[in-house]
């Protein structure tokens, strides 16, 4: 199956810088919000990830949602976590995104089960993000997992996390030349706070060739960056944000003077940025037109 590469993949590929969004799908069969927030950000975004039961928590399927979003002409980044899906359903589900025409696909471990709303689910973890990346290889290669030969192979164009702030840096590094090699093409990253790290991180890739889009997030106030410190690993929020945060009269505001400001920096040490506006999906434009 020869897909026409994605506008993403496009794009990066002559190093064209892109800027993606995440809207997370609903929570119940009525899509007309998450289908207006990503019309909303069609003309300004070049994808929009559709997350995957995002921090455990039960929202429609992913694959669906994608599907309405391509429908629309919106392209979508089909996320794909291994909690909740043994191989079978990975390699089943890869499958049906291809035949629909789907062909951005983040590959992730996921977020554990005891984050989410159903504390006494099961967790599957059958593979993690790296398997699952040499997985989708192989599905492009003609085969499925157990090497039997596919009636037709799909095309994708796949991405992974990273965590540019993590320590030790060494180990995360070694972890992200794993995805490499099993073919991740881009990362998207966890928000990012230090541009320091941001450009060690970016040096460190760049021979790879990998494309590296740089997350940022729209912090609403102190106490949310608070949370983030005190519940995330790898990610942590400069007490001169919080306190910036903290003072100010229009938090909201700030946040998006933040988020504007970050952004700006990160767009020298990346290929593209990824806003995480946290249910905000409104002001992204305005960040996005903050840093151009």
């Amino acid at each position: 199956m020869n897909n026409p590469l994605s506008n993403l993949h496009r794009k990066l590929a002559v190093s064209e810088f892109v800027f993606t969004a995440e809207v997370c799908p609903p929570k119940g069969c009525d899509t007309s919000l998450f289908i207006q927030q990503s019309k909303a950000l069609a003309g300004v975004v070049d994808a929009i990830n559709v997350t995957d039961n995002q921090g455990a928590n039960m929202r429609i399927s992913p694959l669906a949602a994608s599907a309405l979003l391509l429908r629309e002409g919106i392209e979508p980044i089909l996320q794909f976590t291994c909690r909740d899906r043994n191989r079978l359903a990975l390699q089943s589900d890869l499958l049906g995104a291809a035949a629909m025409g789907i062909t951005n696909v983040l590959a992730l471990t996921g977020d554990h089960i005891s984050f989410g709303d159903h504390k006494t689910a099961k967790a599957v973890f059958d593979l993690d993000s790296v398997q699952l990346l040499e997985g989708i290889r192989m599905l492009q290669g003609g085969t499925d997992l157990s090497g039997k030969k596919l009636e037709g192979a799909p095309s994708f164009f796949t991405g992974a996390a990273a965590a540019p702030e993590a320590e030790p840096f060494e180990l995360t590094l070694f972890k992200l030349n794993k995805k490499i090699a099993a073919g991740a093409g881009f990362f998207q990253t966890q928000a990012i706070f230090n541009t320091v790290k941001l450009e060690r991180f970016s040096s460190r890739l760049n021979p790879s060739g990998v494309k590296i889009i740089a997350g940022i997030l729209l912090l609403k106030s102190a106490p949310m960056a608070r949370f983030i410190n005190k519940n995330i690993p790898g990610l942590r929020i400069p007490d001169e944000i919080i306190c910036e945060l903290e003072s100010s009269t229009n938090p909201t505001q700030t946040g998006i003077d933040i988020a504007i400001r970050l952004a700006r920096a990160a767009k020298a040490h990346s290929h593209g940025l990824h806003i995480m506006a946290m249910g905000r999906e409104e002001v992204i434009p305005e960040i996005i037109k903050g840093v151009i």
